[in-house]
């Protein structure tokens, strides 16, 4: 760290102060946050507030789908099911528009579910914009904070903000840091979650006692910690396919795309073959414009046209691994921005376990994605350089890749346009294609995409977009104390070797996981759990309960066993051989729920265990803490 870099960084924040007359904080998109129709909001506040509401059955979802035929056709027919084509779905239907979703495996199944479970707010897009003197990227930095802010409130039991810590072994790299983080803090203004601030290396220990003291030959000088958003990214992506639902979507996961369908006369894309895989039936679905939201399989669907056609998609992949929660303290993330070989490393505190990553680097599209030894090794060794404590591959509970769709110009002469930002772009009529992005950013990338539609096929909404003042299911009633009720009013019944029903408490761990992970909904899971006798925990060691594999079968459109595992609840990602000792009873509950016979049984059992190969974990890893029974 040098001092022209201290320099620039002092010069760079009073040019941004300058140029901004003091609104600094203030988005250009912000004075349009109250648009879009009251009634609109207030009638689809009550549909999501309402403690029985429930989502459509899949049959009627998919009837809804049939129905839409060349002469009475849906507005907009979505193809993708991950935060974006969600997002899109729920977008479209609050503009009154009537709309479809198809997604090929789950909600959620692809990147969505395999991110770093951060809402960033662009810290990184600021330093570039300082010293490049770059208003482009300080536009980025505005909107990243805009739609963090938003996120954040509109899902708040599946949001929220995390303190997260660099480390500093200079002392310029502290005042370097620290104001870096005050321009950052002046930048976000009212959508600052809170105030940046360094602590002294005395502090820092106390705060995260896993961190090391010494580091590159150099004695800890101290942290810089200011916030980000955490969330649970494939809960909040189911959240807003079924709130889609409940606004009047129809929505069909385990429904893919086989063809796309073209007038003859006009050649528009006017809707799609799509075939149903949980039974091989296959019917059309009419469109006035299709929504190509396929993230990295975009270009799958484009081919479905013109087999020639240039690709927008440079994939690049992201791995992570997950730790026991002794590597991070309950609370606290470390990030370092830039590492020996100038990448940027952290480790998260995520759902009673530490999550660590994350890799870049170039890869082939596949839909069941695997990290490689050398990747998890690379993140380990990473780690131990800002660690204390030995780093073991033994301790890695899971490991997962995502696939990152960094979407490219199609007409670009060069791959320097590959761009972390989104693309809106029409290439054959009536087939609008949303790709890149993040998912910080999903509700205005559908934003975006909605208007395109609305443009492509002339439609005609009742009223402008109203997402963002739109919570999701779930934050209608919410408070972070709502669990206190569920532990004082429930109890989990449970069902004994022997076959007998036991009462047992629903204790704070339990009661927590179900506030967060279902917010106002929770009270419905705990309902099954006492009066079904499905209080039981799936795995020894973790919250979940058998009530939530009921609960998500009748109410989330979870389909099969890997849909519970991976994205209805998270042990999967969080402890692979614990997903694996929980299998068994979670597709006896989904047989139960779906009427499965011995052979689908079987043949769910299956797939689970090949998925769960995909998660590389350490068979030696033994992680018990003691507190569950």
């Amino acid at each position: 760290m040098s001092l022209a870099s201290i320099r620039r960084l002092a010069a760079g924040a009073a040019v941004i102060a300058a140029a901004s007359g003091g609104a600094v904080y203030l988005s250009p998109s912000v004075a349009s946050s109250d648009k879009g129709g009251g009634p609109i909001l207030d009638s689809l506040r009550r549909r999501l507030g309402d403690p029985t509401a429930s989502v459509p059955s899949r049959s009627a979802q998919e009837s809804a789908l049939i129905a839409a035929t060349a002469s009475d056709p849906l507005d907009v027919l979505v193809i993708g099911g991950g935060a974006t084509g969600s997002g899109v779905a729920l977008d479209a239907v609050t503009r009154g528009l009537r709309v479809g979703l198809v997604e090929r495996e789950d909600f959620s199944s692809g990147t969505s579910s395999r991110s770093t479970k951060l809402i960033h707010g662009g810290v990184r897009y600021l330093e570039k914009a300082v010293f490049n003197l770059d208003y482009g990227q300080l536009k980025l930095v505005f909107h990243a904070l805009e739609e963090r802010k938003q996120l954040i409130e509109n899902a708040p039991h599946l949001c929220h903000a995390l303190p997260c810590m660099t480390p500093c072994f200079d002392w310029f790299e502290v005042i370097y840091f620290w104001m870096g983080l005050k321009m950052y803090d002046l930048v976000a203004g009212p959508r600052l979650l809170h105030l940046s601030r360094y602590y002294s290396a005395k502090e820092s220990i106390e705060l995260f006692p896993t961190l090391a003291r010494k580091g590159k030959d150099k004695n800890l000088r101290g942290t810089v910690v200011y916030y980000d958003g955490q969330m649970n990214d494939s809960r909040l992506n189911v959240g807003l396919a079924c709130t889609a639902a409940l606004a009047g979507a129809a929505v069909l996961n385990h429904a893919e795309v086989v063809s796309l369908i073209t007038d003859d006369a006009t050649k528009r894309i006017i809707g799609a073959r799509i075939r149903n895989n949980l039974t091989g039936q296959e019917f059309n679905s009419y469109a006035k414009v299709v929504v190509n939201a396929a993230g990295p399989f975009c270009d799958s669907i484009r081919k479905m046209i013109d087999e020639d056609t240039k690709p927008m998609i440079c994939p690049s992949s992201g791995v992570h691994i997950v730790l026991p929660d002794y590597y991070s303290p309950e609370g606290m993330g470390l990030i370092v921005p830039k590492t020996k070989d100038g990448r940027v490393v952290f480790m998260l505190p995520w759902l009673g376990r530490t999550v660590a990553g994350t890799t870049d680097s170039n890869t082939s599209i596949t839909s069941l994605p695997e990290p490689h030894e050398d990747e998890i090794q690379f993140i380990l060794d990473a780690i131990s350089d800002y660690l204390n404590i030995k780093v073991r591959r033994t301790d890695v509970l899971s490991a997962w890749s995502g696939i990152r769709p960094l979407a490219m110009d199609p007409t670009a002469k060069s791959t320097e346009s590959i761009s972390r930002d989104h693309v809106v772009f029409e290439e054959n009529p009536g087939l609008v294609t949303i790709t890149g992005g993040k998912w910080t950013t999903y509700r205005s990338m559908a934003e975006d995409a909605v208007d395109a539609a609305i443009k492509s096929g002339q439609l005609k909404p009742t009223n402008e977009c109203v997402t963002q003042k739109l919570q999701l299911l779930g934050s209608y009633g919410w408070e972070p104390s709502s669990f206190t009720t569920l532990a004082q009013q429930y109890v989990r019944m449970k069902k004994t070797y022997g076959g007998k029903v036991v009462p047992g408490a629903m204790d704070t761990a339990a009661a927590k996981h179900l506030s967060h992970a279902y917010g106002s909904m929770a009270d419905r899971v705990a309902t099954i759990a006492q009066e079904e006798g499905l209080g039981k925990r799936l795995a020894h060691g973790h919250p979940f309960l058998e009530a939530e594999v009921a609960y998500c079968a009748r109410h989330e459109y979870c389909e099969s066993a890997v849909d519970f595992i991976a994205r209805r609840c998270r042990i999967a990602f969080l402890d692979t051989d614990a997903a694996a000792r929980a299998l068994q009873r979670v597709v006896e509950i989904l047989a139960s729920e779906h009427k499965w016979d011995k052979s689908r049984q079987k043949q769910e059992l299956q797939k689970a265990k090949e998925f769960l190969e995909t998660f590389k974990s350490s068979k030696n890893a033994q992680f018990n803490d003691g507190k569950h029974n």
